[in-house]
């Protein structure tokens, strides 16, 4: 049986690397008296997998995360379990039984949110009308020569109140990084001052 699930991730548990956070998830599911069904080979490993990892320092409001049971349980029941051994800062919401023969969970595209201070608006205003009427946004990779322009894997850029909402498509050639559109906003800085980046949404292929 495999099972879609969504949770948060808050607070301190979002200073934790993505492969900290699949060694907590996974431990979390053990605990909660789930068996985890395992791959064949020499090297069996537990059929869990996050379709998309999350940056260090990025809280999460939607994140996904799928695995296979060995003995069927009832979603509410999962949902139960595992909410009873969540860490600090991980709360599960919402389980789905994925229907048998679907394929894995493939992102679409990511939604993020980061606040952005009374003082600092104007001038991330400009540099957000700026980038919208721009069809370049340039960014340097380590390993490549010269830099590369993703502005088309920016898809939408707004401000929420005072918070600035922007969705970065997703797929295998997808590069562009949350903090780069910072970057490009002149407000990366901001987040060494208590402004949050977080991931509010994960579209997935349905």
């Amino acid at each position: 049986m495999r099972y879609r699930l969504r949770f948060r991730k808050q607070g301190d548990l979002r200073w934790i690397s993505h492969r900290d956070l699949a060694r907590a998830t996974e431990r979390m599911v053990r605990r909660a008296g789930l068996e985890l069904r395992m791959s064949a080979g020499f090297h069996p490993k537990p059929k869990l997998t996050f379709p998309s990892a999350l940056a260090v320092g990025i809280a999460a409001h939607a994140e996904v995360l799928e695995f296979e049971l060995v003995a069927p349980l009832e979603p509410s029941e999962v949902e139960r379990r595992l909410n009873a051994q969540a860490p600090p800062g991980l709360e599960v919401f919402d389980v789905q039984v994925v229907a048998a023969g679907q394929p894995k969970a493939q992102v679409r595209a990511l939604t993020y949110e980061f606040p952005v201070p009374p003082a600092r608006r104007a001038d991330v205003d400009r540099a957000m009308a700026q980038l919208l009427a721009s069809d370049s946004l340039l960014v340097e990779r380590e390993g490549q020569a010269g830099a590369i322009n993703l502005r088309p894997q920016l898809t939408s850029l707004g401000w929420h109140g005072d918070t600035v909402e922007f969705r970065i498509a997703a797929g295998p050639a997808a590069t562009l990084r949350p903090r780069d559109v910072l970057q490009a906003l002149g407000a990366l800085d901001l987040e060494q001052h208590g402004s949050v980046l977080t991931r509010s949404a994960v579209e997935i292929v349905a």
